[in-house]
């Protein structure tokens, strides 16, 4: 993630508001981790359990595996698949590096498309893609909004390919009624500033596959049915601590409360700024889409004058990406043609957005941008 330049010491209107938004909830928080410490629950008790039942209610699935994060989400998704040496997966490349090295670390090649303009793969863009090497595709939902997910699934059906949904950025959005990580498997982050966030790293997968789940739930603690004993895979340590799970657990109940908050936030900066010369807010939701506003992501030709006229102002901001992540020379991921990535990479801005943003500092966000001159 790139930082803002010059910052200032304390910011008028910060990106995100970690003390707050632990104080608002801070004697749950607080029980719910003493808890874990005096009953000695730290490692594969009934907090992890507890929280991987309510994160699956939630989501609309069977199952959820707690993880250690979202990349071993990604990786484990991958593996139960049987994604291998010689098999290509298609996804894109404006996202995290980590959704791309999941697929590396398998020993599969990822094939990499180009996105739409609401940031997320341009599903046109598979059939040129597809090999007969193909094995999975990888959509990203990003910003809190969901691929097309109705030819996603067709397409992979048609050419029986596995999917493993990217939804680390995507928790409580919806595409057609269905939340993301329902349709395939999906792969969830709690990362601190993620709109559901842990006290540290922290990730899921979730699935209706019961061998997929059980692939996931081996392979987290090295293999070993912790019941038996018994090993069946040369696994990895991955497992979520019951720690993180419990204080996941309890954000869980007031999570739904927060997607409405953020998507009111993100009216009032739709509201502002549409209109607004040379700044291309995002498309808006509606029909299949219901968006969760992971974060509220704007277009500027002038990106990088604006991001130090609203640093200048007070105002926090973050950018992803500003290098197309094949420019990192040592992922060797060669030189594709991604013409509407690589100006994403030069445009996009992600405003202050969080369960604890006002309105208030919203609408400072927006009288700022609207005074900016190029």
């Amino acid at each position: 993630m790139n930082k803002a330049p010059c910052h200032p010491a304390v910011y008028r209107v910060p990106f995100v508001k970690p003390k707050e938004h632990y104080q608002a909830i801070k004697s749950e928080i607080d029980a719910a981790l003493l808890g874990c410490l005096e009953n000695g629950d730290l490692i594969h008790r009934k907090q992890l359990f507890d929280f991987e039942k309510n994160l699956a209610a939630y989501v609309g699935t069977k199952y959820a595996v707690g993880l250690a994060s979202g990349y071993h989400a990604l990786l484990f998704g991958l593996m139960a698949a049987k994604v291998g040496p010689g098999d290509e997966v298609i996804t894109v490349a404006h996202t995290f590096a980590a959704s791309v090295s999941a697929i590396v670390h398998t020993g599969a090649t990822p094939v990499l498309i180009d996105v739409r303009g609401d940031y997320n793969m341009d599903v046109r863009r598979l059939e040129a893609a597809r090999t007969n090497r193909t094995k999975a595709i990888m959509p990203v939902h990003l910003n809190g909004r969901l691929c097309d997910m109705d030819a996603v699934m067709a397409f992979a059906t048609k050419h029986r390919l596995a999917v493993i949904e990217d939804s680390c950025q995507a928790l409580g959005a919806r595409f057609d009624g269905k939340m993301g990580g329902a349709f395939a498997t999906g792969c969830f982050s709690f990362y601190p500033f993620k709109s559901l966030g842990g006290f540290g790293d922290g990730g899921a997968l979730t699935t209706n596959d019961p061998e997929v789940a059980r692939f996931a739930t081996l392979m987290r603690y090295n293999g070993e049915d912790r019941q038996t004993g018994e090993f069946f895979y040369h696994g990895h340590t991955a497992l979520l601590d019951n720690i993180q799970a419990a204080v996941l657990d309890v954000k869980l109940r007031y999570f739904p409360g927060w997607v409405e908050h953020r998507r009111a936030i993100a009216a009032i900066y739709s509201k502002g700024l549409a209109g607004v010369p040379g700044v291309h807010i995002p498309q808006r939701d509606g029909g299949e889409h219901r968006d969760a506003f992971q974060n509220y992501v704007i277009r500027s030709a002038n990106r990088d004058a604006l991001r130090a006229h609203l640093t200048a102002s007070g105002i926090e901001t973050l950018i992803s990406w500003a290098k197309p992540l094949w420019e990192h020379a040592s992922l060797n991921l060669g030189r594709p043609d991604l013409p509407v990535t690589e100006a994403l990479c030069r445009e996009v801005l992600s405003l202050p957005l969080s369960a604890e943003t006002t309105s208030e500092e919203a609408s400072i966000v927006v009288e700022r941008i609207r005074d900016f001159k190029a």
